[in-house]
């Protein structure tokens, strides 16, 4: 089956974009990586409206992205942060690949704002797509994709 004859509605890429596919949810998420938890940090970290900010944060939360805690300090009033979920952790990589992509295609030779290290050696780190079996570093131009186990055809294919 080719990708064109699949149903591509219950694509994983689909699904995920829905969630994290806009600028302002990926920033939220890539500062909240970096230790930024209160709403004032993330709204003047990022310049965005307290609106959308409000808005999107509780889109997060709702997909389990982050989660809200309170915390109340000495002789103030109540307060909530937003800490990151495992879920939440689990987009490290692809902000990693989208970080390694804008280094190479979009920000000037040498210019990047941030490396990736190993925290307990300072080691840089880079992402890599391996071979499962033998863990082979494999060049991007061999990696295919190929219909899954979910793919499916629910309607006749055109003909070509």
């Amino acid at each position: 089956m080719d990708w064109w004859e699949t149903d591509a509605s219950g694509c994983s890429i689909a699904g995920a974009a829905d969630i994290i596919g806009d600028r302002w949810s990926l920033l939220i998420v890539r500062d909240a990586m970096n230790g930024v938890r209160r709403f004032d940090r993330f709204q003047h970290h990022l310049g965005i409206s307290r609106a959308v900010l409000a808005e999107r944060l509780a889109r997060l939360v709702d997909a389990g992205i982050l989660e809200r805690r309170h915390y109340r300090p000495e002789g103030e009033r109540r307060r909530t942060e937003y800490v990151l979920t495992p879920r939440g952790w689990g987009l490290q990589h692809v902000l990693i690949a989208l970080m390694a992509w804008g280094d190479r295609f979009v920000v000037p030779d040498g210019q990047h704002l941030t490396e990736v290290r190993q925290r307990s050696t300072g080691a840089p780190l880079e992402l890599r797509l391996v071979r499962s079996s033998d863990h082979t570093v494999v060049d991007d131009r061999d990696v295919a994709t190929v219909p899954g186990p979910g793919a499916r055809r629910p309607r006749p294919v055109p003909p070509r």
